[in-house]
């Protein structure tokens, strides 16, 4: 007959065999399990009332994943997440698995209950000690974060364990004058150009101008029609103004609308894509745009700068906000306000006003002094 040390409110081991067994309740429900902390029957009492008391704190705490919780392993909740990206369609899931690979090699094979923030915060100290990046590390743990509160949602995880991430001083703050776009501009090639003022007068990424095809774009309602973006949100741009004209950038798009045609003979065709080079995307634009920038002495410009460029000429201009962040493509007014930069030419025009409105505060002030000494005399 089973041998049994009972507590009737809390729980209790019981021997079944050579082995000790626990039992508890959880939700109002029975539970039993083997006592060993390996997952395994427990081969002396006193190991089974050590998992006895691990399983009534996690019960207590709210951290409770049973039996089949504690098989969960990092790696197996990391390929869960993967998948489940790839099943949603999410941009970026290659670049995710490249910032999971340092993670994996320190958790992939460890449970995910043992996953703590003290751990996470050996990894981080070891990361950066091998010279990774803070935005590098945040990746691999925002990741990890995603994939346990994945599991916790699906009730197969309870508590996820608080990430400490590092602070970020990598955004930039770069933009375009006028002449430093007519600078790098006049040093690419076709197509290359007619993307950089693409991308400098509507501010969109430069993977989306290069996925633009001629049916994006509409001649009737004379505008470019973006059905995918980073965001996922569907965007226009107008290619004629109030008054129903071509703008400049109407003139660019016809202009490519002539340079459809490719080859000759029996190679010819007609490019689906607004951009193009011999009828196929535009796949080394990077390599080219830092050549270009490197002869225009502008190294380390990037064309992303452009996008920051619209976001502050669209402010300038007087373009509300809400409407701007349309043309861009920006989903939040936070994001939008970071690109819409000041440079210092803004700052010098707003000490000039200033100025010039303390003066008429000044005389003023003195207009008012000598009227009333005028006055008392």
């Amino acid at each position: 007959m089973a041998r049994q040390s009972t507590r009737p409110r809390l729980g209790g081991v019981y021997q079944r065999g050579a082995r000790w067994w626990i039992r508890y309740q959880h939700r109002g429900e029975q539970r039993r399990e083997p006592g060993g902390l390996d997952g395994r029957g427990a081969r002396t009492k006193d190991e089974a009332e050590a998992k006895l008391r691990q399983r009534l704190a996690e019960v207590e705490t709210g951290r409770y994943v049973g039996p089949a919780g504690d098989r969960l392993t990092v790696g197996g909740l990391l390929d869960d997440y993967l998948a489940h990206l790839e099943m949603k369609g999410a941009k970026g899931t290659a670049q995710t698995r490249c910032h999971l690979v340092a993670i994996r090699e320190r958790f992939g094979t460890d449970r995910a209950v043992d996953v703590s923030t003290q751990r996470i915060r050996e990894h981080i100290a070891a990361r950066l000690a091998a010279g990774a990046t803070p935005a590098t590390v945040n990746r691999g743990l925002q990741a990890v974060r995603a994939a346990l509160n994945l599991a916790r949602k699906e009730g197969r995880f309870q508590a996820v364990p608080y990430f400490p991430l590092l602070r970020e001083r990598n955004t930039r703050r770069g933009f375009f004058e006028r002449a430093e776009h007519e600078a790098i501009r006049a040093k690419l090639p076709d197509p290359h150009r007619d993307v950089a003022e693409f991308g400098y007068r509507t501010g969109w990424r430069l993977g989306e101008i290069l996925q633009l095809a001629w049916a994006d774009v509409d001649g009737e309602a004379g505008c470019v029609y973006l059905a995918e973006s980073k965001n996922d949100d569907p965007r226009t741009f107008p290619l004629r103004d109030e008054d129903g004209r071509l703008t400049e950038l109407g003139d660019l798009v016809e202009q490519r609308r002539k340079l459809r045609a490719y080859g000759s003979g029996d190679t010819c065709g007609v490019s689906r894509y607004v951009f193009h080079v011999e009828g196929h995307r535009v796949w080394n634009f990077n390599r080219v745009w830092r050549e270009a920038a490197n002869a225009a002495k502008l190294p380390g410009r990037l064309f992303h700068d452009y996008r920051r460029t619209a976001a502050r000429d669209l402010v300038r201009a007087g373009v509300p906000e809400s409407v701007a962040m349309r043309i861009t493509g920006h989903r939040t007014a936070a994001v939008f306000r970071r690109y819409n930069i000041t440079s210092d030419r803004d700052k010098r025009e707003a000490v000039s006003k200033l100025t010039g409105y303390r003066a008429a505060q000044r005389d003023q002030h003195n207009v008012v002094v000598h009227r009333a000494s005028g006055d008392a005399s």
